[in-house]
């Protein structure tokens, strides 16, 4: 299948009504196998990353994201005090590599696909986060800025074979308008997932009846909450499912973030994580179509246990 019919089969279960299930982390399961996260591993350690991918196929995932968080340009030049600065201390491959590693996640993840059975179609969905730090919205750039470097990412992984844009951990309404323009401009399915707090809004204040009706409109293919303990993700479920249209989902993180890496805790084991998730469902069932998976500290047994809610 090429990209456009492996996402239609996807977008066709969701008109469907029925439950899509989407890959758990990526950054901490490389951690959890006792490699490091650095450099994403897609150069050093192209295997550990792909058999990542192999194992979420197993586990049951319907669409698998890149190892592509904070992957690109800008990442790179915030070390440094300008361009110049850069180019005057820094690696001289820092002009091309984000795109490099960008590329290199589409095909290793294309490579996992390819080389895993799977009795379902498996759709590929580019991750991509806010430009600065996805926790920080007051660091965001400008409009005309966003649109700009997310039509330089965007186009990488469209020609790499990605199948969907995931936007992920997204802390504002008007990045998440940026970013859809720019997806449908090029042509690529476009899924935007929010990064929700306490109260079940943005971290802007922004909420998410706003967020609906600013990318509803303008052709959004889905809504989704992550990177937010699953308390979290609930209060804004509630929020997203009485009024959105198209289809919505949640992957929640399980654990702490102690940077620069993750803290692994015991309070959601797979079968825990399940009932949550099943209660996510359930909160969406007047939209149809639901995308249930993991974000950070979740692993392929936490995936085999969601996919038996399809």
């Amino acid at each position: 299948m090429n990209s456009a019919t492996m996402y239609g089969a996807i977008a066709e279960k969701l008109l469907r009504g029925e439950t899509i299930i989407l890959d758990g982390a990526i950054g901490t399961e490389i951690l959890r196998r006792n490699v490091s996260w650095a450099d994403h591993q897609l150069a050093d350690r192209p295997e550990v990353v792909r058999s990542i991918h192999e194992d979420y196929i197993r586990a049951g995932a319907d669409v698998l994201s890149t190892n592509s968080f904070q992957l690109c340009r800008r990442a790179f030049d915030n070390h440094f005090r300008d361009v110049a600065h850069r180019r005057h201390i820094g690696a001289v491959d820092l002009d091309e590599r984000a795109n490099r590693m960008l590329a290199a996640s589409v095909r290793l993840t294309l490579e996992a696909r390819q080389r895993t059975v799977a009795p379902r179609p498996v759709a590929v969905a580019a991750a991509v986060t806010t430009l600065e730090w996805c926790f920080r919205p007051d660091l965001a750039p400008s409009a005309e800025q966003a649109r700009a470097e997310y039509r330089e990412i965007f186009q990488v992984v469209k020609d790499a074979g990605a199948d969907l844009i995931l936007l992920e951990t997204v802390n504002s309404i008007p990045e998440a308008r940026a970013a859809l323009e720019v997806a449908n401009d090029i042509g690529m399915p476009c899924w935007i997932s929010f990064v929700p707090d306490e109260r079940g809004r943005l971290f802007t204040g922004e909420t998410f009846p706003q967020a609906v009706a600013e990318l509803e409109p303008r052709g959004v293919d889905a809504i989704l909450l992550n990177c937010a303990p699953p308390d979290d993700i609930t209060a804004g479920m509630v929020e997203l499912a009485s009024h959105a249209h198209v289809p919505i989902g949640a992957y929640a993180h399980i654990g702490r973030f102690d940077p620069p890496e993750w803290l692994f805790t015991a309070e959601y084991p797979p079968p825990r994580y399940r009932e949550v998730a099943a209660h996510w469902k359930q909160i969406g069932k007047r939209n149809g179509g639901r995308i249930l998976g993991g974000c950070c500290g979740t692993t392929p047994e936490h995936i085999t246990a969601l996919a038996t809610l399809r």
